[in-house]
């Protein structure tokens, strides 16, 4: 497990304002799903770049929701893989062989459609196709766009990790049921109890202040790499800006596959 079982505490106005840093959402419609231009963005995409004058909220305990870095927020241009691979405070919640020719990072919001709609629709068969045959290894990496996001990446991040990637199918297929503009802890609960978790550990980890830190360094790195809303896909150090159809994935891990034709079966790591 990620994190160890504290004594609950009363709510609290911290908790209640608890949240990763927020960014441009995607546009409400469904992202376009034609062709890929060279920088890995759809023409017309639904994510479009975010100025560096963005106003983005983030309450306590993330500090001034309004202040900038100094020099500016710093993106590198063109990621490598050393880059996009860099270990973190928290482990990597991936599906597939580790030693995959192809690696898929989805950046992913709780609260995102478009990500219900690639879970739902898309990643089925790419768990089928690729991941279970050993071609791809999936990693998944939390991007929380909005108070309730952030809430509930928290509690999805408390999952036993064998139920990670249940609790967040969960999430995204009952999002009209707990989906909200205040933080409402009791619907977020009521999903993650969905996978055996109980009010006092739902309660102890929303003050998990070192975890809230390391989910806020995965969402920093993000930005630094150049992601801008969700879903944004890493295919190795290609940066995806747009929801990825089963076509596209075809178009980019096939010729990244080669020769190389690994059959083990997909194991969570």
């Amino acid at each position: 497990m990620f994190w160890k079982p504290l004594t609950p505490k009363p709510l609290t106005g911290v908790t209640i304002a608890l949240t990763l840093l927020l960014a441009a959402c995607g546009a409400d419609g469904l992202p376009p799903t034609g062709a890929l231009t060279a920088d890995g963005s759809a023409a017309g995409s639904a994510y479009p770049s975010i100025s560096a004058d963005t106003k983005e909220e983030m309450p306590s305990p993330f500090g001034d929701p309004h202040a900038k870095p100094v020099g500016g927020r710093e993106v590198i241009e063109k990621p490598t893989l050393a880059d996009v691979f860099a270990p973190g405070p928290m482990p990597e919640m991936s599906w597939g062989r580790s030693d995959a020719p192809v690696t898929i990072v989805q950046y992913a919001s709780l609260t995102c459609r478009h990500c219900q709609n690639f879970h739902a629709k898309t990643f089925p068969e790419l768990k089928r196709t690729y991941i279970d045959t050993g071609k791809v290894r999936y990693v998944l990496r939390e991007f929380p766009i909005g108070r309730q996001s952030g809430m509930a990446t928290v509690a999805l991040r408390c999952a036993r990790p064998e139920k990670y990637l249940e609790l967040y199918g969960k999430f995204m297929e009952q999002q009209n049921n707990w989906v909200s503009q205040e933080v409402r802890l009791d619907p977020i609960f009521a999903v993650a109890q969905q996978v055996g978790m109980t009010r006092p550990e739902f309660d102890a980890c929303r003050e998990n202040q070192g975890m809230i830190e390391n989910l806020k360094w995965v969402k920093d790195r993000g930005r630094k790499l150049g992601i801008v809303g969700t879903p944004n896909y890493f295919v190795n150090d290609q940066l995806i800006k747009k929801e990825l159809t089963m076509a596209d994935i075809r178009e980019l891990v096939e010729p990244r596959i080669g020769s190389v034709a690994p059959t083990a079966a997909s194991t969570p790591r």
